[in-house]
Order: C-alpha cells, then sequence, then structure tokens
C-alpha cells in the first residue's frame, strides 16, 4: 500500500548532496510518525542528517520535513533515504520540487 497521496516526497541530488522532503498536508499524526521512522533508521544506520521542518501557519498544504546529507562524498546517504521511504510505504518521488 502506497501513501503517496499522503506524504508527497521530492529527492534532490547534487555533487556531494543527497536531499529528501516529505510533504503532507497539516497533521500532527504524519509528522510524529515520519519523524519516529527518521530516528529509527538514524538508530538503525548510525548516520545523522541534517533534518529540519517547515511548517506554514497560513497554508495547511505547506508542511515539510526535509532530510538533508551534506557533503556526501561516499553518497552513504542514499541508502538512508530509501529506508526512510520504506518505513513511510512511499513507494514513488514526485517528478518536480
Amino acid at each position: 500500500m502506497s501513501r503517496c497521496d499522503e506524504i508527497k516526497a521530492h529527492i534532490r541530488m547534487e555533487e556531494r548532496y543527497q536531499g529528501l522532503s516529505l510533504v503532507f498536508s497539516e497533521s500532527e499524526a504524519l509528522k510524529t510518525e515520519i519523524l519516529a521512522a527518521v530516528d529509527d533508521v538514524k538508530k538503525e544506520t548510525g548516520q545523522k542528517p541534517f533534518i529540519f521542518e517547515k511548517i506554514s501557519n497560513d497554508r495547511a498544504d505547506l508542511h515539510a520535513i526535509y532530510i538533508e546529507f551534506r557533503d556526501d562524498i561516499h553518497r552513504e546517504g542514499g541508502a538512508f533515504l530509501t529506508a526512510v521511504l520504506q518505513k513511510l510505504n512511499i513507494d514513488k518521488c514526485e517528478k518536480d520540487i
């Protein structure tokens, strides 16, 4: 079962950078679930990506959790991002951000 209608995933990769944004409508339950999945993967992998949230007070559709690997020389962040997507049952990413 895919959660792509509830949580929109956007991935971005550049030289030495990988990032995943998980965009959702205002929902404390979804936010908690996303952060729990990230914490689980952090414990499993020992990796510590930069994580921040962007929550709009004006628009319910602009809530997001961002996971970023900066200066990721060996591209180790990809497995982390994939594991988060799997834990959240997200099977595809949006094409444009």
